[in-house]
């Protein structure tokens, strides 16, 4: 098995409830082609680099996947068609870093900095 960590960025206009389907959809999706979601991370409404499809900001979701070459390229085949979708990012790595979440709310460390 092979490891992936997979982007989306969703249109921002998308609901949270929306959102929350599209995750559900690609689990399901990896799962049924004989992968695993090791981990999702929900990163929020982020600046884009640069304006597309006529948006400046974009929803991103990120899993980490263990699966092998046909459990992605299925889930990139259902990616092109959908329309709520703006871009996608497949990278394979060596291993996962399931510790560090790094688009986490840093309110703790606002916190301390005030006291």
């Amino acid at each position: 098995m092979n490891l992936y960590e997979h982007t989306i960025i969703t249109r921002p206009d998308v609901s949270p409830t929306q959102i929350k389907q599209l995750q559900d959809k690609y689990i399901k999706l990896v799962e049924k082609f004989e992968g695993n979601i090791e981990k999702v991370e929900n990163w929020g409404l982020l600046n884009l680099s640069y304006i597309i499809k006529k948006n400046k900001k974009g929803n991103y979701i990120h899993f980490k996947i263990k699966g092998n070459g046909k459990t992605i390229s299925e889930l990139e085949k259902n990616e092109k068609l959908d329309k709520s979708l703006l871009r996608y990012l497949t990278v394979k790595v060596k291993k996962f870093d399931l510790n560090t979440n790094y688009f986490e709310k840093k309110s703790d460390e606002i916190k301390d900095k005030s006291n």
